[in-house]
């Protein structure tokens, strides 16, 4: 629709522009320059007033076929020639103005359009940077959650160890005290065992001694001679060694007791240790989960802002496309167009004052 008015605009200035030639050529004839020369000579104002009045018309007629000069015909046909060049500079001043505003416009539409372009390609990358920055948070957001629920597990089992670590103490040193005690009691029993043992023995033997020498008639028959039990040392040797072995026993169990103690006490002591140093990094890191929430959520309002920034940029470029398309492909068309209709004003001003038309016609 607008090249179409365009054209119809370039036609219709076209046929203006034969207007105002058809009327220069009817003012510029040696009848009208005679005319010009006497219409203020007041010895001929009633002889040519008719004359006047006939080209007045013949001139308004020509003009009068065109929307733009119809109210230049009008004065043609009405007004000395003195208020039609006035009127002639006052459309030249328009045109010029219009001419003025079209290349101020045009100026405006380049400015704005790589002003639009620029800010366009700025806030592009500012969301590109923005989406990376939310994305990398999400990703961070996301690796610290993972972290602080695998660091929790790992404190919840190091508790659970440390109380069946606590436990399984407690039953051995239980099992060890039973040990001991047992142990004990058998070295005990078997020491007074042994005590009477070696007291039996030992008078026995004493006895033995003193009976060596006769001291009377020889035993009655049926009774062999008492002697000591020739496995009386064995039996005290075993029990001996039953007893040393018990003291052995008792001896190791402790020893064990005493690593096993140690061995519970360093491990409660690095169990607290690291949970301790899990439980702070649960701190930092939910620090900085809570941190990178925040920057997430900022982020998203910038983003959020830049794409509205961006099709606002988007609605101002469309609009600039109606507003400036038509004049910066005309633009050049348009300019020259206007350049001529001003150049034939002021020659139809020239011939008005006086200049004949082949002047013109030559020059041009």
């Amino acid at each position: 629709m607008t090249d179409s008015e365009w054209e119809e605009r370039q036609k219709t200035r076209q046929l203006e522009m034969e207007a105002c030639s058809k009327a220069l050529a009817v003012l510029s004839s040696d009848d009208a320059h005679d005319l010009f020369t006497k219409t203020f000579n007041p010895s001929f104002v009633q002889k040519e007033s008719a004359a006047i009045s006939e080209r007045r018309a013949q001139a308004s007629k020509v003009l009068s076929s065109y929307p733009r000069l119809a109210t230049l015909a009008v004065r043609v046909k009405l007004d000395a020639f003195t208020r039609v060049k006035k009127a002639i500079d006052d459309m030249v001043t328009a045109l010029l103005q219009e001419k003025a505003d079209e290349i101020k416009h045009k100026d405006f539409c380049v400015e704005e359009f790589n002003s639009n372009e620029l800010q366009t390609e700025k806030k592009t990358r500012k969301k590109q940077d923005l989406t990376a920055k939310v994305e990398d948070l999400a990703d961070q957001i996301k690796q610290l959650t993972s972290a602080i629920d695998t660091l929790k597990a790992e404190v919840a089992e190091a508790q659970v160890q440390l109380k069946r670590a606590g436990e399984d103490r407690e039953k051995e040193n239980k099992e060890f005290q039973m040990t001991v005690a047992d142990q004990r009691a058998t070295q005990k029993l078997l020491t007074a065992a042994l005590k009477i043992l070696k007291g039996f023995y030992a008078k026995k033997a004493a006895a033995l001694v003193q009976t060596q020498a006769p001291a009377g008639p020889p035993p009655p028959a049926g009774f062999d001679e008492y002697k000591k039990n020739a496995a009386a040392g064995g039996v005290m040797g075993m029990i001996q060694q039953i007893i040393n072995d018990a003291k052995a026993m008792e001896a190791e169990v402790i020893r064990s007791e005493e690593d096993a103690q140690k061995a519970y006490e360093d491990f409660v002591k690095e169990s607290n240790a690291s949970i301790d140093e899990k439980s702070k990094d649960i701190v930092n890191k939910k620090e900085s989960k809570a941190s990178a929430e925040k920057d997430q959520v900022e982020a998203n309002e910038q983003l959020e802002a830049t794409m509205l920034e961006l099709e606002q940029l988007a609605n101002a470029k469309a609009d600039l496309h109606s507003s400036c398309d038509f004049v910066l492909k005309n633009f050049e068309i348009r300019q020259t167009a206007r350049d001529e209709e001003i150049e034939a004003l002021k020659q139809a001003k020239a011939i008005l004052s006086g200049a004949k038309f082949d002047a013109f016609l030559q020059a041009a």
